[in-house]
């Protein structure tokens, strides 16, 4: 399918302009972050922090009576080690700040690889944070684990208090921190600041996070979707294998996908278990065997191709792919053929309406930044022709639009690439900061329907003059790239 051209290459001055808002998940940033930890590789870990959340104000703290009478207006993460949960006053962090979340980077392996329950009855002190995470001087370095440890908090403290957004939440749930340590920096580096993460260890917490509810009778087939943040969930990374009530090595994990596919059947449900009662459930969820080579790399591709975050991928329910959608205008085409009178029209027409059932359309939009286009089409209930016809009208209509939406700095307008460029190359850095904090660079891009760009200046992170060079680099590399394949004219490079 042919990439289009970027129609706003030759438009100095659109005849309407229309604004363009941001998908900002965590209105509220971490703007401190404190260490308090004897371990040498945790504090060494704070470049690693800074760098990747440019946002936060780092500092190391040095005794347990600072921490515990640490008090700023401010939203903070305090990160501790074992021995600094241990000695820290968490009651009185918690009297004098409002908005903290308190994260336990722990060394211990009974408490790395245990049930939240077993763990609390051996070491008690584990129930002062809010969150814990493994570390080791091999498999969990502090380095790749305190970055993702943080941004977890961020997205726990937004979920819980602040972010309004639709669709922007993976819920994982698993009772063991060593599992989720080690695949949040890989899912972080694919979401960027699309999507948040919550972590639920037992089954009551994720029926209370989905549903609102203690009990699974308690839930609400009428007014479920307005209680809990189930509909905010674009994907469920659950075991088999995970405490449910007294019950701590419980297959849990089958009543809550049990739950899943019976009240949110658009959400996808990955299995993360090499259990042989997993198989069994092959037909609802993907499986991927933990703990095998290579299955990271296989899970990074199915969230890529099957959460909203990546192309949209079209095919029957058992075949081969016949469509990757990589952008709004390749949609629009698949659209146009699903109206056309043949026979092959009419299986994809049957195809779209299974994709709507599950609200496919709007996740994808709300992903690639077309949030407003996203809320228009979400109520959308036709079949067969009426649903495309349905889809492609306000699709068109976004399309009409995207060359005429600026991105805009400093109350300069910048509509190409060519534009973006110049702005960057030009700019003081400070000026475009939190753009590139909250995905904003990412965002417009998708929208503009240059997704590969778009997903390498997603991961991109720091500040100041080297956070300037790398986005304008990896510009200026990507508009040759369009240029050779004929998407950009080299000689219009207004902006």
């Amino acid at each position: 399918m042919n990439q289009k051209e970027d129609k706003s290459s030759s438009i100095l001055t659109p005849p309407h302009e229309y604004a363009f808002y941001p998908r900002i998940i965590n209105p509220v940033k971490f703007s401190r972050a404190i260490i308090f930890s004897a371990e040498e590789e945790v504090r060494k870990s704070k470049q690693a922090l800074i760098e990747s959340m440019p946002w936060t104000e780092v500092e190391m703290f040095n005794d347990p009576f600072s921490v515990s009478n640490y008090k700023s207006d401010k939203a903070s993460v305090i990160i501790l080690d074992d021995t600094a949960l241990i000695v820290v006053d968490a009651d009185k962090i918690r009297e004098n700040n409002k908005d903290v979340v308190l994260v336990l980077l722990s060394s211990n392996d009974f408490i790395n690889s245990s049930p939240p329950l077993i763990t609390l009855e051996q070491y008690p002190y584990t129930a002062k944070a809010d969150l814990v995470f493994a570390i080791d001087k091999e498999e969990f370095v502090p380095n790749n684990i305190l970055p993702s440890a943080a941004r977890c908090a961020e997205d726990l403290l937004n979920i819980e208090r602040y972010s309004k957004e639709r669709r922007f939440i993976f819920l994982i749930v698993d009772d063991e921190p060593r599992w989720f340590s080690q695949f949040l920096p890989i899912l972080y580096n694919i979401i960027g600041q699309r999507a948040d993460v919550m972590v639920a260890r037992t089954f009551e917490e994720a029926l209370k996070f989905l549903f609102g509810v203690v009990l699974e009778s308690e839930i609400d087939d009428d007014f479920h979707l307005s209680i809990g943040h189930g509909d905010d969930v674009v994907c469920l990374i659950a075991d088999i294998f995970f405490p449910k009530g007294n019950d701590l090595n419980s297959d849990a994990g089958k009543d809550l996908i049990r739950l899943i596919n019976k009240y949110y059947p658009r959400i996808p449900v990955i299995i993360a278990s090499k259990a042989r009662e997993a198989h069994d459930l092959k037909d609802s969820a993907f499986i991927l065997p933990k703990g095998d080579p290579g299955s990271l790399q296989t899970l990074k591709k199915y969230i890529h191709d099957f959460t909203g975050l990546g192309d949209f991928i079209i095919q029957p329910r058992a075949g081969e792919e016949l469509f990757r959608i990589k952008d709004i205008y390749q949609m629009n085409e698949v659209l146009l053929e699903a109206e056309k009178g043949t026979k092959q029209a009419e299986i994809l027409r049957e195809i779209l309406d299974m994709y709507a059932e599950k609200d496919a359309f709007s996740t994808w939009l709300y992903m690639h930044g077309f949030r407003t286009l996203g809320d228009v089409i979400r109520p959308q209930h036709d079949r067969g022709l009426q649903l495309v016809s349905g889809l492609k009208e306000p699709i068109e209509r976004e399309i009409s639009r995207i060359h005429s939406t600026p991105l805009v700095i400093e109350g300069k307008k910048v509509f190409n690439l060519h534009g973006l460029l110049d702005m960057l190359q030009n700019v003081e850095p400070q000026k475009i900061q939190k753009l590139a904090d909250n995905d904003v660079f990412s965002t417009w891009l998708d929208r503009k329907a240059f997704p590969e760009l778009a997903e390498e200046l997603r991961p991109i992170h720091g500040s100041g003059l080297k956070l300037k060079n790398a986005l304008a680099q990896t510009v200026e590399k990507w508009i040759n790239i369009y240029q050779q394949r004929g998407r950009l004219d080299p000689s219009k490079k207004h902006r």
